[in-house]
Parts: structure tokens; C-alpha cells; sequence
């Protein structure tokens, strides 16, 4: 290896060996999961979801927030209701992340015909197969184990469907994927005039003032030790904090970061500037921000800080260094935003 002769050899060097370290817990990861595959299927007359084994790899391979969020009544509601309201009776409906099956059994229940429900998990496809089978549904909905830009009219879709349904978002809205796959499917699989939902979407958000809420992605010292190297692991973009169990300050009333109309716009990575009137002086640490969904029919659906019932979060979007600010002031900040990354400059 040549001599290093500078800290940033000494950064490059750790780099790579950082990376190296990552592809053999990566290699390893995949080898455990491996053994304990192959252990389960060299009894398969044994096999059963009891198995150790089996609970191990199926509960990395299941989110815990389905849990969260199929508990989450307001939203369930709020579906429900949309759909009764905007769902084509007698069409053909696209349900895109199928989960348990749950948007796809309700728009039967308000009027569609079929439902062509795609979950790229492959274990909570079978999940939603038998939910959907035991509500006695299995004739009106079917489950794809794939994901939706893998999908093609005359293959697995008879034809273009009349509506697409989606509620692919995290607590910063664009974190699932929610661009993509409506781009797609909205050029490829909707037909003309079908029906969109959610139909728009915008981020709200205000200048935030929280170590405690920024340091839950970041970290300096411990102890009086420099252990900021675990800093390369951080989230890139934006991260889920639960706003009101952390002590913050807002510092600028709420304003729309931006909006997309699920219908017309390209959908596509983006970015803007934001001018930001400053209302309290302090330290701004980063963005906190938050979705209102317009589902169609008149419901909206939010994970604003204030509904605390809510099972997402909220999203908080980091400065790469806080800056100070001064009441009265306008704080210009660039906002950008690729397929599922929210972030600040």
C-alpha cells in the first residue's frame, strides 16, 4: 500500500475500508440468511411459520409499521371514504403496495369490479392472498406478487385500468417511491381519464431548532471521544421523528415546501428555493415537515405535528450545519428532492 502523506489519504484509506467492511457484513448477512433457508427447506414436511427459523427472516423481511398503520383509524377511515367517493363502479382498479390487502377490499366494497392489487414483498403478497381469500374476495381481487413498473397491459393486466390507487408514503410522502410509481403507471397502465388516488399531495414545513431531534441521525463526540466516523452510516435525505416527544423550537410559521398534482405533473427529482420568513431568533437545525394528501372527494389525510394520533411522523430534513437567525429575517434555503430523499443545501 503507498505511504500515506496527508489526512486526506488518511480519509480516502478509511473510505474504502469502511466500504470493504460494509460488502462483508453484507456477504455474511446473506450467508446466515441462506443456512437458515436452506436449514427449513431440508425438512419442508415440517415447515410451518412457527419455526424459529422462519419468524427470524420473516420478521426482518416484515415492516414492523404495518402494524401501526393498519391500527391507524383515522386513515383507514379516510380511505374507506375517499374510495366510496371516487372509485369508477363497475371499473377496473390498480392498487399499488398491496400490504394486506386492505384499499383493495375496500374498493370492491365501493363499487369496483376488479382490483389488480401488486406487492413487490413477496411474503406480504401471500399475506394479502389469504386476507383476501378468507373476506371472500379472492373472485374480485387479484394479488401480484411484483412490483407495479413490472406490470403489462395484455400480460398481467387485461387492459388499462380506470383507476390507480395508491398509499405508498412515509412521513416526508415521497420516501416509498410514491413518484415513480404513479409516473409509470400513469402512463403505462391508466387509461385516458382515469381516476388518481391520492389525486395531489404537498409538504408543509417550518424552520426547526432541535440538537436532540437532528442528533438522532448525527453524532460528534461520546465521552470526550470523536466517534463522528459513524457519521457515513447516517441517513442521507430526510428521517422520521415523532415531533412533540422532543424539545424544539419552531422558528417560522408553516410554509408549502411543494406540491404535486398526481395527474399532470412530471413527477420527476426536482428542487427549489424557499424563502423562509424567520418569526423567533435561535439556531435553525433543519426542516420539519409534514404531508397533506388530497385522496379525492373531498378528504385529506395529514401527518401534521399536531396529530399526534397519526402512526407516521413527521419528517425532519437536516441542514448540513445549523445556522443562526434573527427575527424579521428571511432565511433562503434550496430545497431538493430526487425519487424518495428529501434534502437541504
Amino acid at each position: 500500500m503507498p505511504q500515506l502523506t496527508s489526512i486526506t489519504d488518511l480519509t480516502a484509506e478509511g473510505d474504502i475500508r469502511l466500504a470493504l467492511a460494509g460488502l462483508r457484513a453484507r456477504a455474511q448477512e446473506l450467508s446466515r440468511v441462506a443456512d437458515e433457508t436452506a436449514q427449513v427447506l431440508a425438512a419442508p414436511d415440517g415447515l410451518s411459520t412457527a419455526l424459529p427459523a422462519f419468524r427470524e427472516f420473516a420478521r426482518a423481511s416484515v415492516p414492523r409499521w404495518h402494524f401501526a398503520m393498519l391500527n391507524d383509524h383515522e386513515r383507514n377511515d379516510a380511505l374507506a371514504t375517499a374510495l366510496e367517493r371516487v372509485v369508477p363502479r363497475g371499473g377496473t382498479v390498480l392498487d399499488i403496495g398491496a400490504g394486506t390487502g386492505l384499499l383493495a377490499m375496500m374498493a370492491v366494497r365501493a363499487g369496483a369490479a376488479h382490483v389488480y392489487s401488486c406487492e413487490a414483498n413477496p411474503l406480504m403478497a401471500e399475506v394479502a392472498r389469504q386476507v383476501v381469500a378468507a373476506e371472500g374476495f379472492a373472485d374480485r381481487v387479484t394479488v401480484l406478487s411484483c412490483r407495479s413498473d413490472e406490470l403489462v397491459v395484455g400480460r398481467e393486466l387485461p387492459g388499462r385500468v380506470d383507476a390507480v390507487i395508491s398509499e405508498i408514503v412515509d412521513c416526508g410522502l415521497i420516501g416509498e417511491g410514491i413518484l415513480p410509481s404513479i409516473r409509470h403507471a400513469r402512463a403505462e397502465l391508466l387509461a385516458p381519464g382515469g381516476v388518481m388516488l391520492p389525486r395531489r399531495a404537498r409538504l408543509l414545513g417550518l424552520l426547526l431548532q432541535s440538537e436532540n431531534a437532528v442528533n438522532l441521525n448525527r453524532v460528534g463526540s461520546a465521552s470526550g471521544f470523536d466517534v463522528s466516523r459513524l457519521n457515513s452510516f447516517a441517513t442521507p435525505g430526510h428521517f422520521p421523528i415523532r415531533l412533540h416527544t422532543w424539545p424544539h423550537r419552531a422558528l417560522s410559521e408553516p410554509v408549502e415546501l411543494v406540491s404535486f398534482d398526481f395527474s399532470a405533473d412530471p413527477l420527476g427529482p426536482g428542487g427549489r428555493k424557499l424563502a423562509v420568513p424567520v418569526r423567533e431568533p435561535g439556531t435553525v437545525h433543519g426542516l420539519a415537515a409534514w404531508f397533506e394528501m388530497d385522496l379525492g372527494g373531498g378528504v385529506t389525510l395529514r401527518n401534521s405535528p399536531e396529530n399526534i394520533g397519526s402512526h407516521w411522523m413527521q419528517a425532519l430534513v437536516p441542514l448540513a450545519e445549523p445556522l443562526d437567525v434573527e427575527a424579521g429575517s428571511t432565511l433562503v434555503l434550496d430545497l431538493s428532492w430526487s425519487e424518495t430523499s428529501l434534502s437541504l443545501a
